[in-house]
């Protein structure tokens, strides 16, 4: 039996979502933002919320409006969202409609999410990744107390998504792990106008079948009774084995897919009125009634959840637009490194390489803070990563630490948002730059908005490590370089040390940084094999050193008779550059300066932009492909910035404007830059 205060609930919030929708559709002139209501949905949505906890953690999609109704959030917060408003409590005004992002301690956590479809299975399987660690190690972040109930996290999900496979590869690592997640799938029959029959061979209960270790239930979604009843069973269940399950509740569409795809562009009046027979609100009145509730009750309900709602929505149209000077607030949340500190140079330490000063790094940090893990591709105990950059590791920390994923580029990235959301500092590893391609989709998507449309309450504190760059062979899939493209990613940070010290430094940094950042380690400096490059091989700082994001270095200064003759040139450059530059400034004794910039982004301009002016000629050097690259527009920005103060135009050098970096080595040295390339453009800038 279902407690009368419950049914009662469940009518009110039923009113008050056919309300809003109603609402909505008579008011379209002033609902301007793209928005899908809950109508048809609105039974299971319900029933779901109606179980979960404070300690739980959601990750709802873009139609559980109802699923926040009955969580406790408000018509009038919600509709804040709605019209983008200031006081919207999710992202002021910048996310769309049933978007939320919610620490609210009365109320089950819900980090940011993006509207891409499925997106949000492999973050909110993070979370459980995340919980199940804490568990493990019987973290105070895990649960307030012995006698707390144990948290779980509900994963909503339209059925069509379930062909995405990012999804697939969300429910691979829940089986396989044994995470305490429920797929919370909501069938209604569409993608758009798309059919399942025309989209998908099976629905999500079939399909889930394959997963082994993940328990499943079919059922009618538009029953609220049944709904509530299952939906209380799965749960408990969930909440008492920590075991994953998927639900897959068939519900009607009764509203639009969105307010600008409109139900009448590709549904028949047929197609519609076949769906209102199953209209969860009709369903549960009638079946009240039946129960022997007043019809006079229940239609005072009706009138007051209209009136309710008419006044919050008066309400919401007449509150505060967001203001456009804020507009800008939340890219990032502050770094608590602001300055280099420790010693860097410890007398009596031999020199080591930079694989090593990254391995020793990662070895501190875990070795403090039990909230650390490693995980990627090979890096467990038994490799160690294939360039040896986690030997160890495993064998002092455990499996439960440092651990492999499957081939899964979206998991290992997109996980790092939900493992930070309960308070976990992910170090994962992408095994080569070329493969980053797969993880792309979360990085950019939810990774890197994170911050910004959560207004701060979930960035993503994440270190991704790639190995990065050609040398000695490494062919077209083990050699590329990906700086331009994620640069145009806004919302991560981004290192590139070319030495040993400055590797174990931002590494630190990066690590205490609440951002995402990208390291990249260029594969070549690794072990110092390259002719050229055994200046990679520092002395390894103390463990308390730390170099913030965002400082270059001058590591060969240029003469200052010969800078007042105006005699000298600026490189500005990074990882082999660096080397290449070194190489070739010993033909030009004095005459060369060159700028190590160790962070892409955020980048020292002002340390560019001041030694450009002293020298008045540049060059950008990168080991990039040239064209449309990371150095051309920042050529371009030097170029504006220093105009008055140039001798010559800023010139720019990469690798060849090739597809891919091709395997025989003749033909890799003839694409890249190298000593003898930059010093013939050296001289011809001096001489010019």
């Amino acid at each position: 039996m279902i407690e009368k205060e419950i049914l009662l609930e469940a009518f009110r919030l039923m009113c008050t979502a056919n309300a809003m929708a109603a609402t909505y559709e008579s008011n379209r002139k002033v609902c301007t933002y793209v928005h899908s209501t809950s109508r048809g949905h609105e039974a299971i949505q319900l029933a779901t919320a109606f179980q979960l906890l404070p300690c739980d953690y959601v990750s709802p999609y873009y139609r559980d409006e109802s699923l926040l109704l009955g969580l406790g959030f408000s018509p009038y917060q919600l509709m804040l969202q709605l019209l983008a408003k200031k006081d919207d409590l999710f992202s002021g005004g910048r996310e769309y409609y049933s978007h939320p992002s919610s620490k609210d301690k009365d109320k089950p956590t819900i980090i940011h999410q993006s509207s891409a479809t499925g997106m949000q299975a492999i973050p909110a399987t993070g979370i459980a990744h995340g919980l199940q660690y804490l568990e493990q190690i019987k973290s105070p972040l895990y649960r307030n107390g012995e006698e707390a109930e144990r948290p779980i996290v509900i994963c909503s999900l339209g059925d069509a998504s379930i062909t995405e496979g990012e999804v697939s590869e969300a429910f691979q690592v829940a089986a396989q792990k044994q995470l305490p997640i429920i797929y919370l799938v909501q069938d209604n029959n569409w993608g758009i106008s798309v059919t399942a029959a025309e989209s998908r061979s099976m629905n999500a209960y079939q399909f889930i079948k394959g997963f082994k270790g993940i328990k499943r239930v079919s059922f009618d979604g538009s029953d609220f009774f049944e709904s509530y009843k299952i939906m209380k069973e799965v749960v408990q269940e969930v909440r008492d084995t920590s075991q994953p399950y998927l639900v897959h509740a068939t519900v009607p569409l009764l509203g639009h897919h969105t307010s600008g795809v409109r139900k009448e562009f590709y549904r028949t009046e047929e197609e519609l009125a076949k769906s209102y027979e199953n209209d969860p609100f009709s369903n549960l009145k009638h079946k009240l009634i039946h129960k022997g509730f007043s019809e006079e009750e229940l239609s005072e309900t009706e009138v007051r959840a209209r009136e309710d709602v008419n006044n919050f929505f008066n309400e919401a149209v007449a509150s505060e637009d967001p203001d456009p000077s804020q507009v800008s607030a939340h890219i990032f949340e502050p770094t608590p490194i602001a300055a280099e500190r420790g010693e860097r140079s410890p007398a009596g330490k031999e020199k080591i390489v930079m694989v090593d000063a990254a391995l020793f790094a990662i070895r501190e940090l875990m070795a403090e803070h039990p909230e650390a893990i490693l995980y990627g591709q090979d890096v467990g105990k038994r490799l160690g990563g294939v360039f040896r950059e986690a030997a160890t590791l495993g064998e002092q920390f455990g499996d439960h630490r440092v651990f492999n994923t499957a081939i899964q580029e979206a998991y290992i990235i997109g996980s790092t948002a939900g493992m930070s959301a309960v308070g976990i500092k992910p170090i994962v590893e992408i095994q080569f730059a070329d493969y980053i391609y797969p993880g792309i989709n979360q990085l950019a998507t939810e990774v890197a908005k994170s911050c910004y449309l959560s207004m701060g309450k979930f960035p993503v504190s994440a270190v991704i490590r790639i190995p990065i760059g050609a040398y000695g062979g490494g062919g077209p899939y083990h050699s590329g370089s990906i700086e331009t493209m994620l640069l145009s990613i806004k919302g991560i940070k981004i290192a590139y040390p070319s030495n040993a010290a400055d590797m174990k430094g931002l590494m630190k940094a990066a690590f205490y940084d609440p951002n995402p950042v990208v390291m990249l380690e260029h594969k070549g400096l690794y072990w110092s094999k390259v002719p050229g490059t055994e200046d990679a091989r520092m002395v390894e700082p103390n463990s308390d050193y730390v170099l913030p994001l965002g400082k270059g270095n001058i590591v060969l200064a240029a003469e200052a008779e010969k800078i007042n003759a105006g005699d000298t040139c600026c490189i500005v450059t990074y990882g082999m550059g660096v080397y290449w530059a070194l190489e070739a400034a010993k033909g030009f004794i004095g005459h060369v300066e060159i700028i190590d910039l160790r962070t892409l982004f955020p980048l020292d301009e002002k340390l560019v932009f001041e030694r450009v002016k002293v020298h008045g000629k540049c060059v950008v050097l990168t080991e990039e492909q040239q064209n449309n690259s990371f150095a051309e527009a920042l050529a371009g920005r030097i170029s504006k910035a220093c105009f008055q103060f140039l001798d010559a135009p800023v010139q720019t050098m990469g690798a060849m404007n090739l597809p891919a970096v091709p395997m025989n080595k003749i033909l890799e040295n003839e694409m890249l830059p190298n000593a003898e390339k930059v010093s013939r453009l050296i001289e011809n800038l001096l001489t010019c």
